[in-house]
């Protein structure tokens, strides 16, 4: 399905927890959501160089607050790093695919894919994935607890999840260990903003049950960029281990912290469930018991557990990609008509030498019409905010060479008792009725020889010009021959070089003869 498919579609309604809404809101999230999860790998490859940002949910979250068991729990398998320490340590695009269960309902109905593979290569076993992740990260960040902000991306086909992608970010540490730099806690809180500042990412901040709400790193930073909490969804994870006495209520009816789009309450697995290789569909039907067994969360059911996470985050993933597509697709068409433009400029690509001799022809003699033109004022891209050219050649002559010949005070350093000194040694031992000419050919000559260097600054400057004006002259077919480009370049210097030469000669010989 194209874009303009997708933006011509009835609105869904309004996300809700309810069965009605999931139904409606899957098919139009099994349109655009692979859209958009196709658009994030090819801008990946653009790396720095795209401008446009795409719709994602980002997590975030302190060292050790439950992200990974959270989106273990969304697609329902062990596949992450774990351990006591920093274990997200490079940012993981997690894109979720739900796929048509099959009749046998075997193990291949699960798989992932990395985009750092051979295309289409499929990891069934997913402590293959883990093992993937951590290989990878160690690759570019050593094994010893380094952090790079370059992504590993990793799409997981399944039929037990919903559409939905994800960015796992590292988690917010204060202490350095291993390899980490001093200011590791600076860098990742960098690192994480420079994801959710964006208007168009939402944002999945993890804080644990057991820590106050209102100092939580992952509130924190998420207020920075997102001061109103509208692309805000709260998670509390580890309610199973808070305090006897005390519960979550408050904080996820929002009482604590408000945020527009909400809490949901999980409880994750331990690291006892884990060394005993407790699954997670084990630890879901325990999940939902503990909630059934606790009466302060009655009547919030829909704020309740990971199904409820993974229906709440893929509408309102939905619903926002649904808001962002027309601006979205506006921005990709200009940007998809400015590089066809550029692309056309290039021209054709030519094989055989005579069709390679025609077009280097044709660039010199576009250069040389490009280069008088601008020269005599005739370009067609003239500047109406700077002088250039031959106007600017102009300039230089008649104000700043001019304007150097008359700050030359041309009795500077010239005192009376100099000049009656040079007329007694003119006179020799008699004395003269009229003042002789060789001490004033003394005097001048020293005088005339102070306008060399305004002459010779003039003379760079024009130099400068003549060399701005051939960078200005260089077409947009020369950027995919950057050889001759850089040749052109050499050639059309060392000439200019080799007129300033006898140009610097004959003002130092025409400085000697006055």
């Amino acid at each position: 399905m194209t874009i303009e498919q997708v933006t011509d579609e009835t609105p869904p309604s309004t996300p809700s927890p309810t069965a009605a809404a999931t139904t409606k809101a899957a098919p139009l999230g099994s349109s655009v959501i692979p859209i958009v999860n196709k658009l994030q790998d090819i801008f990946a490859q653009l790396g720095s160089q795209s401008s446009i940002a795409l719709p994602q949910v980002a997590v975030v979250g302190s060292q050790s607050s439950g992200k990974s068991s959270v989106l273990e729990a969304l697609v329902g398998r062990d596949f992450l790093p774990r351990g006591n320490d920093i274990c997200t340590r490079r940012p993981l695009v997690l894109q979720l695919v739900q796929t048509k269960r099959r009749s046998n309902g075997g193990s291949d109905d699960e798989w992932g894919e990395f985009r750092h593979l051979p295309e289409h290569t499929r990891i069934y076993d997913f402590s293959e994935i883990r093992r993937e992740i951590e290989a990878e990260t160690n690759r570019l960040v050593g094994e010893n607890k380094g952090v790079a902000d370059k992504q590993i991306r990793l799409t997981i086909y399944s039929p037990n999840v919903l559409d939905i992608t994800l960015v796992d970010l590292p988690g917010i540490t204060k202490v350095p260990v291993g390899d980490q730099p001093s200011d590791i806690e600076a860098r990742i809180r960098t690192m994480i903003l420079s994801y959710i500042k964006s208007d168009t990412c939402l944002i999945l901040a993890v804080t644990p049950a057991n820590t106050d709400l209102a100092n939580s790193d992952a509130l924190q930073i998420a207020s920075n960029a997102d001061p109103d909490g509208r692309r805000t969804i709260g998670v509390i994870t580890k309610l199973d281990i808070m305090d006897k006495g005390t519960d979550a209520r408050n904080l996820l009816l929002g009482n604590v912290v408000p945020l527009r789009l909400g809490y949901v309450g999980v409880v994750n697995r331990c690291q006892e469930d884990i060394l005993l290789n407790r699954t997670i569909k084990e630890a879901l039907i325990a999940e939902e018991k503990f909630f059934r067994s606790r009466p302060a969360y009655h009547g919030l059911t829909d704020r309740l557990g990971i199904p409820q996470l993974a229906k709440k985050l893929n509408q309102i993933l939905v619903q926002h990609i649904k808001v962002l597509l027309p601006d979205l697709k506006s921005r990709i068409s200009n940007a998809l008509v400015a590089t066809a433009k550029e692309h056309q400029s290039y021209g054709e690509i030519t094989e055989s030498r005579a069709g390679q001799g025609a077009l280097l022809l044709n660039f010199l003699s576009k250069y040389c019409e490009a280069y008088s033109s601008l020269l005599e004022g005739k370009s067609e891209e003239m500047s109406t905010s700077e002088l250039s050219g031959g106007a600017r050649i102009h300039y230089i002559f008649q104000s700043i060479f001019v304007k150097s010949l008359e700050e030359v005070d041309p009795c500077e350093d010239l005192t009376d008792d100099d000049i009656r000194t040079a007329i007694q040694n003119a006179t020799g031992p008699r004395s003269a009725l009229f003042v002789p000419d060789v001490p004033f050919e003394v005097l001048v000559r020293r005088q005339i020889s102070r306008l060399l260097d305004p002459s010779l600054q003039c003379a760079r400057f024009i130099f400068d010009e003549l060399i701005k004006i051939s960078h200005r002259c260089m077409m947009n077919e020369l950027q995919r021959f950057p050889v001759l480009r850089k040749r052109m370049d050499e050639v059309i210097g060392d000439f200019l070089r080799e007129g300033l030469e006898p140009s610097e000669a004959m003002i130092g010989d025409i400085i000697d003869m006055e």
